[in-house]
């Protein structure tokens, strides 16, 4: 809270824009702060403790879910602290290689002079953080609504981008929607129960003789409203039948924006979704509520990988890849026992590292092919390449040419993705489909093995594009010719090798692609972790 003020206060007496990169810095700064404070309370919170008159309740498990949010955003406000690419030419004098600063390193970009970006940054995490430890059905709504908000703005907040707006607006529209869904159903609960606690609607729900209460609640009424509520949720989420809307929001927005969304907005709902179906599993009614999200992870996992295949612009294809996704983790979540949940914590961890990479990747292909030019018409006209770089499947065509080693990295995850051993989504996939087979979903495990391999072909294509095209690109030698110092002499040899990605980029990308591709050998921490984290989850 001291570091949103210091911030806010900070960018109403500034008038650089450009000083919104050290604001980025200091975000981060004051992140690993609350991650060491985190760390620090651990023994103290071990059996939990109420905030706000039971409005907030945090423990152990809260506390390590939260870090997790605070570590994937700082890799994240990188992006924006950081510049991304040096060009180096040799000297014609010294023979040596000098930096070039000038446009190449571009410092004009428009995500360097957003002062306000840190700032909603830091809201949305404080309501990610705050839905986590919620307790309560009005603090549930007003965290979500936090976050949400945040993320409305963030959307938006390139106001040159005709498409940014666009994509914010039916991203505010869509999230409107699903508020109403949520405040519907803890309206229906608060009715039915006459409390807005969750714990009391916790004993309420599990309360297994009925003599006992009089008949004073009906538990249908519960589980309806609990499906009303969990409807508001999906629609947050983006699962299937309620995806509509994820693949323009995710192509429109700008590329450093589309990254957070996709990943962060997910993290906190199925944290607290988890709560929900973990405490109210056993009901009086025969069909409980959680049959929703069987039905959900059904289609997310038919809906993401067919509808996937008739895509040719990357962010719409990794939107409908994120709802296939979303279909392996709800089918971990509604299943609720030791190890379905422990299969849950590690498929979402999973996910949202290689998702986080591939992104991360996709904005460094981007600020890599700053000196090139495309012979392709349809590539040329592409709106909003500023801010989105790399729109279209085709503009990796040959990419392994210009730069193998990010290509690789690419691979690597994009494999991890399908599923292939011994990567960590390999893992994570079968300890979801091992968690369902013990339960008997016979039929939802089926259909999960056969989406993974037909998801498999729009994945193959990416890696196709990448190694097995010659490179439609060519060094702008009008374009370097006009800064200052460089060697115009050595045209003919400059190319990739002179575009050096900046130290944190290749740092970022560098570390979770070896965890990727090395989890093999680093599995019983992991494991272990999530068994802890499980088996105190089942002893409370």
């Amino acid at each position: 809270m001291i570091l949103i003020i210091f911030i806010l206060l900070s960018n109403a007496v500034i008038t650089r824009r450009d000083l919104s990169i050290l604001f980025n810095r200091i975000a981060i700064i004051g992140l690993i702060y609350c991650i060491l404070q985190n760390l620090i309370s651990f023994s103290i919170l071990s059996k939990g403790v109420g905030l706000q008159g039971g409005l907030i309740y945090i423990n152990n498990i809260t506390q390590i879910f939260q870090i997790f949010i605070f570590i994937l955003s700082i890799i994240i406000l990188q992006l924006t602290s950081f510049y991304p690419r040096k060009l180096y030419n040799i000297s014609i004098t010294t023979k040596k290689l000098i930096n070039l600063q000038a446009k190449i390193i571009n410092k004009t970009g428009e995500q360097f002079k957003i002062l306000e970006y840190p700032l909603i940054i830091l809201f949305i995490i404080t309501g990610a953080s705050l839905l986590i430890s919620t307790n309560d059905l009005i603090s549930i709504f007003l965290s979500i609504e936090l976050q949400s908000y945040g993320l409305y703005l963030i959307s938006t907040i390139y106001r040159n981008s005709e498409l940014s707006t666009t994509s914010g607006l039916i991203y505010f529209l869509i999230g409107g929607l699903s508020s109403c869904f949520i405040l519907l159903g803890i309206s229906l609960l608060y009715i039915n129960s006459g409390t807005s606690n969750l714990d009391a609607l916790y004993i309420i729900n599990n309360i297994t003789d009925v003599n006992d209460i009089n008949l004073w609640y009906k538990p249908n009424y519960i589980n309806f409203s609990l499906l009303i509520l969990s409807i508001g949720f999906l629609i947050k989420i983006s699962a299937a039948p309620f995806h509509f809307w994820s693949p323009d929001v995710y192509d429109g927005l700008p590329t450093i924006v589309t990254v957070f969304v996709a990943i962060i907005a997910k993290i906190s709902i199925f944290i607290l979704l988890f709560q929900l179906v973990h405490f109210t599993k056993n009901n009086l009614f025969e069909i409980n509520w959680t049959f929703s999200l069987i039905i959900s992870s059904f289609l997310s996992l038919i809906i993401g990988s067919i509808l996937g295949l008739t895509q040719f612009r990357i962010k719409r294809l990794l939107a409908y890849s994120t709802i296939s996704h979303l279909g392996f983790m709800l089918l971990a979540l509604s299943i609720s026992n030791i190890e379905s949940i422990q299969a849950f914590i590690f498929y979402i961890t999973q996910y949202s590292l290689s998702n986080l990479n591939i992104f991360i990747i996709l904005i460094t292909i981007g600020f890599s092919l700053f000196c090139y030019n495309n012979s392709n018409i349809e590539q040329n006209k592409l709106i909003d390449k500023k801010n989105s770089p790399i729109q279209l499947i085709s503009q990796l065509r040959g990419y392994f040419y210009i730069n193998p080693v990010l290509s690789l990295s690419l691979a690597i995850t994009i494999f991890s993705f399908i599923g292939i051993p011994p990567l960590i989504g390999f893992f994570g996939k079968q300890m979801v489909l091992s968690a369902a087979l013990d339960q008997g979903y016979f039929f939802l495990v089926l259909i999960a093995i056969l989406t993974s391999v037909i998801s498999a072909v729009y994945y193959l294509t990416l890696i196709k594009e990448i190694f097995f095209y010659s490179s439609e690109y060519k060094i702008n030698t009008f374009l370097l010719s006009k800064l200052p110092k460089f060697n115009s002499n050595n045209l003919e040899n400059t190319g990739s090798h002179n575009i050096i990605i900046s130290s944190p980029f290749s740092f970022t990308i560098s570390i979770i692609t070896l965890i990727i591709m090395l989890f093999i050998f680093m599995n019983k921490e992991w494991l272990s972790m999530g068994t802890v984290l499980v088996q105190i989850i089942f002893e409370n």
